[in-house]
C-alpha cells in the first residue's frame, strides 16, 4: 500500500472519530433536540477536529537551520509502524456547579476555556464532549510523579455534583460502566484511575471525601485500603510515601489533605494520624507493587 494511502485512510478515521465522538457513546443514540441546540458549537467541534485530521496527514519537512546558519538537508519517507497516541490516566472531577445544563453551558463557551472529556449527569446520563484522542483543557496545573502535563495524556470525567452532596446511584452505575470502558479499550493501569485533588493538591478539592473511591477500587479504577491493617513502622518517612505513590509533596500539607480525601474521607485534616499513617503503609505498597 502507498503512503499516501496510509495517511488518507489515517485522516479518515481521525474525522470519523471526531464526528462519531458526538453522536453516541456505547448503545445511545443523537438527540435531534440537543444537535439543535448545540448545533454551533458542533459545527465548531467538527471544524477544529478536521483541522487536526489535516496536520495529522501532514508531510511536510521542518526548515531547520544549524549553529553555523546553513540549511540543515532533509526528506520525507514514511514508516508504516505507527499508531493513534492514546489516553495513559483517568481524571476525576466534580463540576461545583448546580446543573448538568449550567456544566454544558460552561464547557461550550470559549471564555470558560475549560473542558472535560465526559461528563455524568445526576440520572446517570454521560455527555461526551471530546474525543478520548483528543486534549481536553480539565487537568491544569499540577504533578503527578513525573508527569506535568496530564491534559495531554489523561481522559477527564467531570461529575456533576456542587461539592458537598452524596454522588448518586445513577452516576456511579454509569460512571463504573464508562471507567470500565476506558480501562479496556486503552489498557489504563489500575494504579492511574486519580482525582483532580491528586494531581493539583494545592488549588483542587475534587472529587472530595463523599467520592466512593472503595467502590471504584473494588472494580479496579485505582486502590484502596485492606480491611486489615498492619502498624506502620514507628519512623515510617511519609512524606517519601506520599511522592512515590505520585503526590507533589512541595506542599505537604496540601499533599496530606490530597491523600486524606482519596484514601480516609473521615478526617481530611492536613495532620498524619496513626490511622493515616497506616492506610497509607498499607495504600503504598499497592501502588508501588
Amino acid at each position: 500500500m502507498k503512503l499516501r494511502s496510509y495517511l488518507t485512510i489515517l485522516t479518515a478515521l481521525v474525522i470519523l472519530a471526531s464526528c462519531s465522538s458526538k453522536k453516541k457513546i456505547g448503545a445511545g443514540t443523537i438527540n435531534k433536540e440537543v444537535a439543535s441546540k448545540y448545533a454551533v458549537t458542533n459545527k465548531y467541534y467538527d471544524s477544529v477536529a478536521n483541522s487536526f485530521a489535516l496536520n495529522l496527514a501532514s508531510t511536510a519537512i521542518p526548515n531547520l537551520i544549524d549553529t553555523l546558519g546553513a540549511a540543515v538537508p532533509g526528506e520525507w519517507v514514511g514508516t508504516v509502524n505507527l499508531g493513534m497516541r492514546k489516553p495513559n490516566y483517568v481524571i476525576i472531577h466534580y463540576t461545583a456547579q448546580d446543573s448538568i445544563q449550567q456544566t454544558l453551558r460552561t464547557f461550550t463557551v470559549k471564555v470558560s476555556q475549560v473542558s472535560a472529556h465526559y461528563v455524568v449527569a445526576k440520572d446517570g446520563k454521560v455527555w461526551h464532549m471530546v474525543n478520548d484522542y483528543l486534549r481536553a483543557n480539565q487537568a491544569g496545573i499540577g504533578k503527578w510523579g513525573s508527569v506535568t502535563d496530564m491534559n495531554s495524556c489523561s481522559i477527564g470525567i467531570e461529575i456533576d455534583n456542587n461539592g458537598s452532596e452524596p454522588y448518586t446511584d445513577g452516576q456511579v452505575k454509569s460512571l463504573i460502566a464508562l471507567l470500565g470502558y476506558l480501562k479496556t479499550t486503552y489498557n489504563i493501569p489500575t494504579a492511574n484511575f486519580i482525582g483532580h485533588q491528586d494531581w493539583a493538591p494545592k488549588r483542587k478539592p475534587d472529587p472530595g471525601p463523599l467520592f466512593p473511591w472503595k467502590i471504584m477500587a473494588k472494580y479496579g479504577f485505582g486502590y484502596w485500603s485492606d480491611d486489615v491493617l498492619e502498624l506502620a513502622p514507628p519512623d515510617y518517612d511519609y512524606m517519601t510515601a506520599l511522592r512515590l505513590i505520585g503526590y507533589d509533596v512541595s506542599n505537604l500539607n496540601a499533599a496530606i489533605v490530597a491523600f486524606k480525601r482519596h484514601f480516609v474521607q473521615s478526617d481530611v485534616s492536613p495532620r498524619m494520624t496513626q490511622l493515616d499513617l497506616n492506610v497509607l503503609f498499607n495504600v503504598s505498597k499497592k501502588y508501588l507493587n
